[in-house]
Order: C-alpha cells, then structure tokens, then sequence
C-alpha cells in the first residue's frame, strides 16, 4: 500500500515515466488530478511488487493495457502460470496485491458512515448481498458501516477476480479502509500488508 497524498508533484513527475505509452494515454484521459495521481501510483506499486515476485527491477516490468480489463504482464514473459495481481484505490490509499499461486481480486474502500448507504446498497447490491444488508440494520452504527463496506468490498474484489461465488474471500484489518482480497486458490499463509514509500 502506499499513501499517494504523500508523493510529491516532482516525485509524480519522475514515476511518470516508468509508464508505458498505453498507460500514459489512460492517465491523460483521467480529468481529475487525484485519479491520475492515484493510476501513476498503482501502476508503479504494481511494478515494484512484481519486481520483488519475479526477480527484476520494476523497471523491467511492462505492462499492456487491455479495454475494459486489468493490464497484462508483458514483460518478462513468462512460460507457465502467469502471476496474479489486482490493484486498488480509495481517497488517499492505493494498494495492489501479486500471488505466483493464484489470481485474485483486491478491493479497498473508505469507511464513511455519511453517506446514504441504504442508497447505496439498493443500487449497487444484487438480492442475496441485499438481503446480508438488511441483516445488518439493528447492529451499532459503527458496525452496519464496517458490515456495508465488508459487502461492498467483497463483491467489488469478487468481480475484479471474475467470480460471483466461491473463490476464497479475507478481510483485511486497517483502520480507515475496507480491505477484502478474493483469490481462486486458498492461500497457503495470510498476506502481510506492507506500507511503503515510492521514493527511489
């Protein structure tokens, strides 16, 4: 995870060009300031967590865009499995997740009890999620916010895994964030949550 607020414009300005020619194009379309500086983050914390799992520089790590998709892993090509990632997003915070075992889907999400969340539920949750929501109505406040997010989350790391169902689900503990991270093959050992600074 890395806090994108805490980069600096000339850091940004520099990380910028670990990006492919597609990933530049992507973060030109962005119009708000916030959202390109979040995709500059995640696609360069996803380089160095790759570069970690596969053994070369993050620079060394290309990926290619794909419409309506996550990227690919184009560089270093690799025979066999393909390692699994899923990148992340909310207010400041931007995470991403990288297996050699399994796919996986990852979502973070602000808890912001403010907001209309029986809106929210009813707009975005199919019957089965809907019904888990009503369950929750006669818990403490901080609890129904923490079980929306829980759902939310879920079903946002479910679809990034491209799965409605199965697969195995952990909720992640952090104190500002929902963190659920999906993946299609149980984990061996839970995933250690690592924060860390793009300054190189």
């Amino acid at each position: 995870m890395v806090d994108a607020d805490a980069v600096t414009d000339a850091e940004l300005q520099r990380l910028r060009g670990w990006l492919s020619p597609g990933e530049m194009a992507r973060h030109q379309r962005f119009v708000r300031a916030q959202r390109q500086r979040q995709f500059v983050a995640g696609r360069v914390l996803l380089r160095m967590a790759l570069g970690r799992l596969l053994g070369v520089t993050p620079q060394e790590i290309r990926l290619e865009e794909q419409v309506g998709k996550a990227p690919r892993l184009a560089a270093p090509v690799m025979k066999g499995v393909q390692p699994g990632f899923s990148i992340a997003h909310s207010g400041r915070w931007v995470a991403c997740a990288v297996s050699a075992q399994t796919a996986l889907g990852l979502d973070i999400e602000m808890k912001d009890g403010t907001r209309d969340l029986n809106a929210l539920a009813a707009q975005a949750f199919d019957s089965v999620e809907m019904s888990q929501w009503e369950r929750l109505q006669g818990l403490p406040g901080d609890e129904r916010v923490e079980g929306f997010y829980r759902l939310w989350s879920e079903k946002e790391a479910r679809f990034k895994l491209g799965i409605s169902g199965g697969g195995h689900c952990l909720v992640l503990p952090h104190a500002e964030l929902s963190m659920v991270l999906c993946t299609d093959k149980p984990l061996e050992k839970p995933p250690l949550i690592e924060v860390v600074t793009l300054s190189m």
